[in-house]
This record gives structure tokens, C-alpha cells and sequence, in this order.
């Protein structure tokens, strides 16, 4: 079975604002898919996005409650070209209204670093360099 794109869908309070600091982050959205309720953030045009919509939207898409951010339901990984890109895009996070919910991790061969946006999702940013691999 192979998937032709992905899509996760996230819940946020303002579309402005998230448009705002996805788009201070070097992002950009499809803007087939958004509108005043919801935006399609392209990760990898053709093959990844993440819908952000807003909370009485989402909730229109399922019966269970939404999360209060007091609790973590997913962790959105994402994979970047080096551990320059990993800081930089966390600098940027921080410094547009986003939070540190864990310190940086180095294995050698992978190096992460995480932040919540301002709408509480959790992200972690990571560069995998395969030829440090172990075994």
C-alpha cells in the first residue's frame, strides 16, 4: 500500500496569526485548501501538509473532545537538510511566539529539537545523516 499525500490535521484559535508565524518560519500554505477556517501548510509539496483549522471547524470532524493542550496527543516530526536547518527553524519558532517543551537531543547520527507553536502543537525538527548510522 503506498499513499498518494498526507494530511494532519491540527486545531488552532486564529487563522491570522498562524498564517503569521507559520509564514515567519520560511512556509508557506496551498491556498486551494485554505480559507477563513482553515490552512493548508505545505511540507512537502505534492506529498505532505498539515491542515491547521480552526477549533470549532475541527470539531465538526470528529465526536471526540478536542485536546486542551494539558495533554499531548501527537508529536508532528519533521525531517530537514541539516542541524543548521534544525536550529535555525527553532530559533525562528522561539523567537515568534512559539515554546521549548524539551531540550535538544544528539545521537551523532540524528540531532532533534522541539517546539510547541503558539496554538500548543508539538513539533519536533530533526536532521537524520545516514551515513553516521550505527550497525
Amino acid at each position: 500500500m503506498k499513499v498518494k499525500s498526507i494530511f494532519v490535521n491540527l486545531p488552532i484559535n486564529d487563522v491570522n496569526k498562524t498564517r503569521e508565524f507559520w509564514s515567519k518560519l520560511g512556509f508557506s500554505f496551498n491556498e486551494q485548501f485554505s480559507d477563513d477556517k482553515a490552512l493548508c501548510l505545505i511540507l512537502n509539496d505534492g506529498l505532505i501538509y498539515s491542515m491547521l483549522i480552526k477549533e470549532e471547524f475541527f470539531a465538526t470532524f470528529t465526536n471526540r473532545p478536542i485536546s486542551d493542550r494539558s495533554t499531548t496527543q501527537v508529536l508532528t516530526a519533521i525531517e530537514v537538510e541539516s542541524r543548521e536547518k534544525v536550529d535555525e527553524l527553532i530559533k525562528l519558532a522561539l523567537d515568534n511566539g512559539g515554546t521549548r517543551y524539551r531540550e535538544n537531543t544528539d545521537h551523532g547520527w540524528m540531532y532533534y529539537d522541539t517546539f510547541a507553536d503558539i496554538d500548543g502543537n508539538q513539533w519536533e525538527i530533526m536532521f537524520i545523516d545516514k551515513s553516521q548510522l550505527p550497525g
